[in-house]
């Protein structure tokens, strides 16, 4: 797989809401993606909701052969846009069956399971056990091939791995935050893909002055650096920057060639610029909500 992907969130309207203004125009960056050899495409139900999905479906459904699309359940969207954690079996399978129709697919490569983690106030959890049973049902009933964990601790991700394999973790982790530094080390010591959400901390690094010298030697973008960085960071990672732009597809991609130009001095200086030792397990937003 082509470590650069892409993320799709940002091809929803505003608070990732409805359908963009030009959904062609979205859908011809979808392609775009794939002529540039982009394999690995991150989505979820909730974006939109479901029109994301939709817009990918009509652009790439089918998945081309040897492209992924990641797609994320057990989140709902309330009626005042609001995020709520869902992972009740019944949403699981209903989601699931919602992402294959609007991905005009018949197998989904990877679906995650979206984890509440500790949301302060939220309560009545669903058992992790629960919801993974239905996806593994799922995959047992040949809907699903691979299944994959968003917004996991290490205590989840080892739970996790006592009711199913797990192949993917999508977590919070770029230059500035390394919360989810626990789970990338449980995820190289067992072959798991780790894919950082927020890559470029929702544009905050586009001109971030630690990135400049390094940006400013190799001719590139800061943001550019950065994604490059995350690259050299660990051989599980694989990044997922989102955009509406082809421009800034082009530029994101070209990131991949970057990180094989970083000097092994300047990945340890970007590393450095955050004790590792003392990172937290990040907390979903406080938007996030339990279905109760």
């Amino acid at each position: 797989m082509n470590r650069v992907g892409y993320g799709a969130m940002q091809l929803a309207g505003p608070r990732v809401w409805g359908f963009p203004d030009d959904p062609e125009a979205a859908r011809r960056v979808l392609r775009l993606a794939v002529e540039l050899g982009v394999t690995f495409f991150d989505t979820a139900n909730a974006y939109g909701p479901r029109t994301v999905n939709q817009l990918i479906g009509q652009a790439l459904g089918p998945a081309p052969e040897g492209v992924i699309v990641g797609n994320k359940v057990g989140a709902e969207r309330g009626p005042d846009q609001s995020w709520i954690v869902d992972g009740r079996p019944e949403t699981v399978r209903r989601q699931v069956r919602e992402a294959l129709t609007d991905l005009g697919t018949d197998v989904s490569e990877l679906t995650y399971l979206r984890l509440v983690g500790d949301t302060p106030g939220a309560h009545q959890d669903v058992p992790l056990e629960e919801s993974l049973g239905a996806l593994a049902e799922l995959r047992e009933q040949g809907l699903i091939r691979r299944i994959g964990l968003s917004g996991a601790s290490p205590q989840m991700l080892a739970r996790a791995q006592r009711t199913t394999p797990i192949a993917a973790v999508q977590n919070r982790f770029n230059l500035l935050d390394r919360s989810g530094v626990q789970v990338l080390a449980d995820c190289e010591a067992q072959d798991i893909l780790f894919i950082p959400y927020f890559p470029l901390a929702a544009g905050r690094l586009s001109d971030h002055h630690e990135l400049t010298g390094p940006a400013e030697r190799l001719g590139a973008a800061p943001a550019q650096v950065a994604l490059a960085w995350l690259l050299r960071r660990s051989p599980s990672v694989v990044v997922i920057p989102g955009t509406s732009s082809p421009d800034h597809l082009r530029s994101n991609i070209e990131a991949s060639e970057i990180a094989e130009r970083l000097t092994d001095t300047e990945v340890a200086h970007l590393t450095g610029l955050v004790d590792e030792s003392k990172a937290t397990l990040g907390r979903p937003t406080p938007s996030v909500q339990r279905h109760q």
